[in-house]
């Protein structure tokens, strides 16, 4: 499996698009500080996931940066993609691991008890918790964990796997993080913060700077 920098993954949505060109948003993240570009299309074909997750890996090219694309082992497949992120309903992780074999970056969803136990024993890259906060950008049928919430399923993770990079999802502000690094997360997850804002570029600049500085106060 491959070790992951999770300190900053800038998830692409589709309801970008009305602020500019995919392929765009996502060499800006990467360009600026992102560890990790995920797309993530809940509407679209097969044929135009495809096609947008190709134009998104194209446009990362030379950048460093991998790109998973959530839930569709399929498009990360056609695609030629660097792995998936998978919820609790997609794919089983071994599932996914067989499929895309060992170098693939495979990432987990964890809202329950029972999902970080599973992540902690799963063949995966990776995990993310959520939603800590309450957030907009994605419709959540479940309340948000907190930073308590946070801390123990992390802790359960670690348990199992004490090497697993964890990360952090939903409502995560740049005056949040310190909290959250605190909490335990190892990184964020991030939409709104960074794409809907004035200055894309300088927005993620400004994560990835208190993200390490969060990290290293963490470490004192």
């Amino acid at each position: 499996m491959t070790r992951i920098d999770y300190r900053l993954n800038a998830i692409v949505d589709a309801g970008l698009a009305d602020i500019g060109h995919l392929p765009d948003l996502a060499a800006i993240a990467a360009r600026n500080g992102a560890t990790l570009i995920q797309y993530r299309d809940k509407t679209a074909s097969t044929r135009l996931m495809i096609e947008r997750a190709q134009a998104i890996r194209d446009a990362l090219l030379g950048t460093g940066v991998p790109l998973v694309v959530n839930d569709r082992v399929d498009v990360a497949l056609a695609a030629g993609a660097d792995g998936v992120h998978l919820g609790a309903d997609d794919m089983a992780a071994d599932t996914a691991r067989r499929l895309l074999g060992p170098d693939a970056i495979i990432g987990l969803t964890v809202k329950t008890p029972e999902d970080a136990d599973r992540a902690g024993r799963a063949p995966v890259d990776y995990a993310c918790i959520g939603g800590v906060f309450e957030t907009l950008s994605k419709v959540n049928p479940d309340p948000p964990v907190g930073l308590d919430g946070l801390k123990a399923l992390r802790d359960t993770i670690r348990r199992l796997n004490p090497a697993l990079p964890v990360g952090a999802i939903a409502g995560i502000t740049l005056d949040r993080i310190p909290e959250v690094i605190a909490a335990g997360a190892d990184g964020v997850a991030v939409i709104s913060a960074l794409f809907r804002t004035t200055d894309i570029g300088g927005a993620v600049r400004d994560f990835r700077t208190r993200i390490d500085m969060a990290s290293k106060e963490t470490r004192i």
